[in-house]
């Protein structure tokens, strides 16, 4: 690995998020939440399985429609949740500005796809539908999402297009997980990454994909679409040493490929969510740039 000096130093306080244990993944990744500086809101989501947990921020004192930002966590589609998002949606509602909406999307293994894409769509159209009362412009709505999120992201993208709607307006994809077939070379390159690696994603896959088969659809592992066409503006991140580096930058060319405008960032010397070591100037310049993407995204599309 060339790792970046600062993220390197940091490397032993970092908590173990692999999943080879499960249980205690999650324990840890729940112990990561921080209390944001914006209260976030419970609401009960009317969804296809049953009610879907959104947490939802406005930024205080902001009138007028605002742009919508669904926000999908990470955690290999089988651990996070509202708590270890909320700060950042707190961050996101204040700095952007937008209404932020997280989602508490269902977790495999108890809960393999299609179920979290299920409880995505469903907090999607309550947004749209419930635009007027959550002070939301119903044409600016963008989706985020990391690792597991992103795929999500990705997916949800393809599922409302082919849907006709609802419609979003900006995807963002930071180190989105989008390919299950686990072939490239940065998936076999790297089997010993901190905070995500190739078990982690095989494991991943496992867990999520139990329910397909052995026939994996595009809407569970977007990077399988044949069609990536008709699909909204995107910018697309990843981290030089991340098994799901180059996944990324395939899907981030298929988008170019099929028509959206694409903006692909590379951040030199990072491991997958090292963006979480605030005190590294390339993550400080990672979260800035995601802002103001978001911004360019959500603000002034056109």
């Amino acid at each position: 690995m060339h790792l970046d000096p600062e993220l390197a130093a940091a490397l032993p306080a970092l908590p173990d998020l692999h999943i080879q244990d499960l249980a205690g993944a999650r324990a840890r990744m729940r112990q990561l939440a921080a209390p944001g500086g914006v209260v976030m809101t419970d609401h009960a989501v009317p969804g296809p399985d049953g009610s879907v947990r959104v947490g939802v921020c406005r930024p205080p004192d902001v009138t007028g429609p605002l742009p919508a930002l669904l926000l999908l966590h990470g955690g290999g589609f089988v651990m996070g949740g509202l708590e270890a998002v909320a700060a950042q949606a707190a961050d996101l509602c204040v700095q952007v500005p937008a209404v932020v909406v997280a989602v508490d999307y269902r977790l495999a293994p108890e809960h393999p796809y299609p179920a979290a894409l299920r409880d995505c769509e469903a907090a999607l159209r309550w947004i749209a539908s419930e635009s007027g009362a959550l002070g939301v412009d119903a044409e600016r709505i963008g989706v985020y999402g990391m690792s597991a999120g992103g795929g999500l992201a990705a997916a949800l993208t393809l599922l409302v297009r082919d849907r006709g709607g609802p419609p979003l307006c900006f995807q963002l994809l930071d180190a989105p997980e989008v390919d299950d077939r686990l072939e490239t070379a940065s998936m076999r390159a790297f089997d010993d990454t901190p905070l995500w690696n190739r078990a982690d994603a095989v494991l991943s896959w496992r867990y999520y994909l139990a329910d397909c088969g052995g026939v994996v659809p595009p809407y569970a592992a977007p990077a399988r679409a044949g069609d990536l066409s008709g699909l909204p503006p995107a910018y697309v991140s990843v981290y030089e040493n991340d098994p799901l580096r180059d996944e990324g930058l395939s899907y981030a060319s298929g988008l170019l490929r099929g028509g959206s405008s694409v903006e692909l960032h590379l951040f030199p010397g990072t491991f997958h969510r090292s963006a979480v070591i605030t005190s590294a100037a390339v993550s400080r310049r990672q979260i800035a740039e995601t802002l103001a993407a978001l911004r360019r995204g959500l603000i002034r599309f056109e």
